[in-house]
């Protein structure tokens, strides 16, 4: 498939079960209208068919930073969606960790005040965790969408992850960008 003519959207796909659907979050953000552009985590790589996400994008899907003087791959994005999002992902995340392509890519996206959506797909034992309660509460101060993963066999929320997305950058009470008046 030709990728869409419009704003670019990143589909951010980290290891867990729900990676396996990405290909239908690729299509319904392209009846949308978004260009979407696949980056997996080094391990959610596994849990994808890149070649597929490939073919319906036009885009190579990219887990890896590329080499230095090496030029983009990927238009810029609009906009960001993880999904599904990990607890390492999460925390790593809120501690502005940029160990991996798609770490690097929410750090950043954060500064540039982009529209921003997240999914955590995890166990039981791994949300009761303190500091995953804590960081998904710092992620949402910062604008980022958290959304809470449906279940009892609902399908996965890619819709309202692109709804979420389309809305714009939530933008914190009292938040200023840095070197903004006043900051």
């Amino acid at each position: 498939m030709t990728p869409v003519s419009g704003p670019v959207l990143y589909l951010i796909v980290c290891a867990a079960p729900p990676a396996a659907d990405a290909a239908e979050a690729v299509r319904l953000a392209q009846g949308r209208g978004w260009d979407t552009c696949v980056v997996t985590t080094p391990s959610g790589r596994r849990f994808t068919d890149p070649g597929e996400l490939e073919r319906l994008t036009g885009h190579p899907v990219r887990s890896e930073y590329k080499n230095p003087g090496e030029p983009d791959v990927l238009p810029p994005p609009d906009a960001i969606i993880v999904a599904p999002a990990t607890v390492n992902t999460v925390n790593k995340w809120a501690l502005g960790i940029c160990d991996t392509l798609a770490l690097g890519l929410l750090v950043e996206a954060i500064g540039k005040r982009l529209p921003l959506a997240a999914v955590p797909t995890t166990n039981p034992e791994h949300a009761a965790h303190p500091a995953f309660g804590q960081n998904v509460a710092l992620l949402r101060s910062w604008g980022v969408t958290v959304l809470t993963p449906a279940g009892g066999g609902q399908p996965f929320p890619w819709a309202q992850a692109l709804d979420a997305v389309e809305a714009g950058p939530a933008e914190p009470p009292g938040t200023r960008r840095f070197g903004s008046p006043g900051s």
